[in-house]
């Protein structure tokens, strides 16, 4: 069986906070811009993977989602809890650098951990935790 991850979901809160972190600090190229029923899904990737996408959508992502269901995974988006996402990186280093640059809020700092990474976290305006691994040399 050949399978290969064709995209990854973010919720997030503000499409355009959200946006000047992944396409603005980070880079990733803009693919699709959606609205459907009050919602939005902005698509994003990497020009060094173009098979595999990022997609940005609302944190419920269900028109007959309750308002309590709403309520909660806004409560739960707001602590950083839904989702994270790991980037690899050839350079932790300065990867951390320029990210940091564009003032996104730092989590940790580049350093070597012990299952065989060099890695370095930030949240996302929405508070989803961003993580930039670079393989051990």
């Amino acid at each position: 069986m050949d399978i290969k991850l064709s995209q990854c979901f973010i919720a997030v809160d503000d499409h355009e906070a959200a946006l000047g972190f992944y396409r603005d600090a980070l880079g990733l190229e803009v693919r699709n811009d959606v609205g459907f029923e009050g919602m939005r899904w902005v698509t994003l990737g990497s020009t060094a993977q173009p098979d595999v996408e990022v997609v940005l959508e609302p944190p419920v992502a269900d028109p007959g989602a309750t308002d309590a269901d709403r309520q909660a995974a806004a409560e739960l988006l707001a602590k950083g809890l839904l989702r994270a996402v790991n980037f690899r990186t050839a350079d932790c280093d300065a990867t951390f650098e320029k990210v940091r640059a564009t003032g996104a809020d730092v989590l940790q700092e580049p350093m070597d951990q012990p299952y065989g990474v060099r890695d370095c976290a930030f949240r996302d305006p929405a508070g989803n935790m961003v993580r930039f691994a670079q393989p051990s040399r």
